[in-house]
C-alpha cells in the first residue's frame, strides 16, 4: 500500500486506547486558562516607580484599571473595561466548547477528528488574537481631538517592550495563554504519535487478506 493511501486510511482508525486518557486530560486545559489572565500589560513611568499592571481575561480586566483610565482619559483614548473589549465576550463559550470538543475525541474518536480538533484550535486562536491586536490599534488611533493633551495616533505594544511618551510599556502572554500553548502541544503530540502507529502497522483488514492468502 502506498504511503498516502495508508496515511489516508489511517487517518480513520480510532485513536490508541493508551493516548485517550491524556486526551482527556488535556480537556482541562482549557478550563484552568478560563480562570487565569491571557494577556498582561505592565507601565513604567517615572512617577510611577512600582508600575502599573493590567490583566486581560477571558470575561474580565483586572488590576489598575481606575489609574490608567484616568492617565488614557488625558491623552483621549477611550477608557479600558470589559464593554470596550465587548468583541472578546465569546472567548470563554469558545473554551468551554473547546472542552467538550476534547473529551467528545477522547471519548469516541479517531485520528481525523483529533487533526480536526488542533486545526479548530489554531483558526480559534488566530481569530482571537487578530481581533485582540485590532482592539489595540483602535484604542491607539481613535483618539479624542478635544483630549488635554494632544499626542499623535499610535500603536500600543502587542508584544513586547514599546516606549509611549514617558510610559515603558510591555505587553505579554500570560498564563492563561501558556495553558493553551501547553494544550496545543499535547495535541500535536497524541496526534504525532497516533499517525506513527497508523503509519508503521498494516491495517486489519490486509492483515486478514494477508492470512487468506
Amino acid at each position: 500500500m502506498k504511503i498516502w493511501d495508508r496515511f489516508y486510511d489511517g487517518i480513520y482508525e480510532p485513536l490508541v486506547g493508551r493516548s485517550r486518557w491524556p486526551l482527556a486530560l488535556l480537556a482541562i486545559l482549557p478550563v484552568l486558562s478560563m480562570a487565569m489572565p491571557l494577556w498582561s500589560l505592565d507601565f513604567k513611568a517615572p512617577q510611577y516607580p512600582a508600575g502599573l499592571e493590567l490583566s486581560i481575561y477571558s470575561w474580565t480586566v483586572e488590576g489598575d484599571v481606575q489609574e490608567i483610565n484616568t492617565l488614557n482619559h488625558y491623552i483621549g483614548m477611550q477608557s479600558i473595561d470589559r464593554s470596550t473589549l465587548a468583541d472578546l465576550a465569546w472567548l470563554p463559550i469558545a473554551l468551554g466548547a473547546l472542552a467538550l470538543a476534547t473529551l467528545r475525541v477522547a471519548a469516541i474518536g479517531n485520528l481525523r477528528m483529533l487533526i480536526d480538533l488542533l486545526v479548530s484550535f489554531f483558526y480559534l486562536s488566530a481569530f482571537a488574537f487578530a481581533r485582540f491586536v485590532y482592539r489595540l490599534y483602535v484604542f491607539g488611533h481613535e483618539l479624542d481631538p478635544d483630549a488635554p493633551i494632544t499626542v499623535d495616533p499610535f500603536m500600543p505594544a502587542v508584544m513586547g517592550t514599546k516606549q509611549i511618551a514617558n510610559f515603558t510599556t510591555t505587553s505579554m502572554p500570560a498564563l492563561g495563554s501558556l495553558w493553551l500553548v501547553a494544550f496545543a502541544a499535547g495535541i500535536v503530540v497524541i496526534a504525532l504519535w497516533n499517525l506513527r502507529i497508523v503509519m508503521r502497522e498494516p491495517r486489519q483488514t490486509e492483515r486478514v487478506e494477508g492470512n487468506r492468502l
